[in-house]
């Protein structure tokens, strides 16, 4: 058992620490998801820690020998609640951001777990709103920059509900290398994306599509609907199972490579990348390996058993 004030003392220099080794002077407030490393513990809470301060500070129950250590220029801490508050939806918005791959979701969201618990879709509709990010010009600019460095389209022109379909299929193509045939009906989380890529493909919606979101739907392989010539339709029925394929191929080699530094038990980050050598390929290829992994997982009742066996040969046992 170690004594109350060396466990305190833990927390003090781990913040002292994380603060020269990120180069940090004067007030900062530390985001409530910040983790280090303080000796055999690999993930130490310091966010967190620093939120405990601020709750026993307003509870009158932090010493004053502590408040005084916490307010010297070294520790730059930040008292402020308004701060505190913005700095756990911060937090949110991060994690909501790795789990799912963009920053749109339904207004009636809520992410996180306990006091992290945000009413994130509320959350972000109140910012995306005019004047949300507050009436002071330097802090709303500020915040806007953080908010960029998480998701640069937290705030983009069309609708969240356009970007939420946008992002789910522009993972399948980072997964999969195309975009699979998606009918009407096929739900993910509740939204339907085969209607949702119907309606883009009707000519008439296509033309209300500002130049961008037209733009990035091509890039995806999604086109205004036209009657398909007979060349250009073998040219895709040639072309899109191989594609598919070599995807498969790729991701399961990276998988490899995970399964073999980290071993099969460690399951794989959604926003983690792996770099695989391909034969004729200068360079190494960048495998979104967390997308690919989930995608995967979601469709594996449509894998061949080929595709299953492999699977299962590198430990998934979700296959």
């Amino acid at each position: 058992y170690r004594p109350e004030s060396l466990v305190w003392l833990e927390g003090y220099q781990a913040l002292l620490r994380w603060r020269k080794e990120n180069e940090i002077t004067g007030l900062y407030a530390v985001a409530y998801d910040v983790e280090v490393e303080v000796g055999v513990t690999k993930a130490f809470p310091l966010g967190r820690w620093v939120h405990q301060q601020r709750k026993a500070l307003r509870a009158g129950e932090l010493e004053e020998r502590r408040k005084l250590l916490l307010d010297a220029p070294e520790a730059g801490m930040v008292w402020e609640p308004g701060e505190e508050a913005w700095e756990t939806k911060l937090a949110a918005l991060r994690s909501y951001r790795r789990a799912t791959g963009h920053l749109a979701p339904r207004q009636d969201a809520v992410w996180g777990e306990g006091e992290a618990r945000v009413s994130i879709g509320q959350h972000l509709a109140n910012l995306r709103r005019r004047g949300g990010l507050g009436k002071d010009p330097e802090r709303a600019a500020m915040r806007a920059e953080q908010l960029a460095a998480i998701d640069p389209d937290w705030n983009c022109p069309w609708p969240l509900n356009w970007q939420r379909h946008y992002r789910v299929l522009a993972d399948l193509v980072d997964a999969d290398g195309s975009l699979p045939t998606i009918e009407p009906g096929v739900l993910f989380e509740g939204d339907d994306l085969g209607k949702w890529l119907q309606q883009q493909e009707n000519p008439g919606n296509w033309k209300l599509l500002s130049p961008e979101q037209q733009e990035r739907l091509t890039v995806l392989g999604v086109q205004p609907a036209k009657a398909p010539s007979p060349a250009s339709a073998a040219t895709r029925a040639s072309k899109g199972p191989s594609k598919a394929q070599v995807a498969f191929q790729r991701g399961l080699a990276a998988l490899a490579q995970w399964v073999e530094r980290e071993g099969a038990h460690r399951p794989v980050p959604r926003g983690h990348s792996e770099q695989i050598a391909v034969d004729g390929a200068a360079e190494p290829v960048v495998v979104k390996l967390g997308v690919w992994v989930s995608n995967t997982r979601a469709r594996r009742d449509k894998l061949a058993q080929e595709q299953l066996d492999a699977l299962r040969e590198l430990g998934m046992q979700w296959a």
